[in-house]
């Protein structure tokens, strides 16, 4: 399965715009990111060492934000292109699991956890 580079920004940018206006007017100051792989940091969070990480959350989640935490960084989140390419068949599955794992990590900055999310 081969998506250039190019061409997988474009869908994660095709995910981001296809979120309720209701959602995406709350992601100020958050970065969504692409790379290729996730670094060992990154691959600390799995419960499975065998597994792929599709995408990660990196800041607080709005839960947990104090009146303190509204001078901070950008929050990312980052989509991993290798991992997802290798777990999928074909662009129609690849482009579903683009858009599974923006929404998936968005929902980490809104403070659900995995169990929170049905997928």
């Amino acid at each position: 399965m081969s998506i250039d580079s190019a061409e997988f920004e474009r869908l994660v940018e095709e995910a981001l715009d296809s979120l309720p206006e209701r959602f995406a007017d709350l992601l100020e100051n958050i970065v969504v990111v692409v790379e290729e792989e996730p670094d060992a940091s990154d691959l600390d969070v799995m419960d499975d060492p065998n597994g792929e990480l599709l995408g990660i959350y990196r800041g607080t989640p709005l839960t947990r934000r104090s009146s303190f935490s509204a001078m901070h960084m950008p929050e990312q989140v980052a989509i991993f292109r290798g991992p997802i390419l290798r777990v999928t068949r074909g662009a129609r599955e690849a482009k579903r699991q683009i858009r599974e794992t923006v929404i998936h990590e968005i929902g980490h900055h809104f403070g659900l956890s995995d169990d929170d999310m049905s997928y």
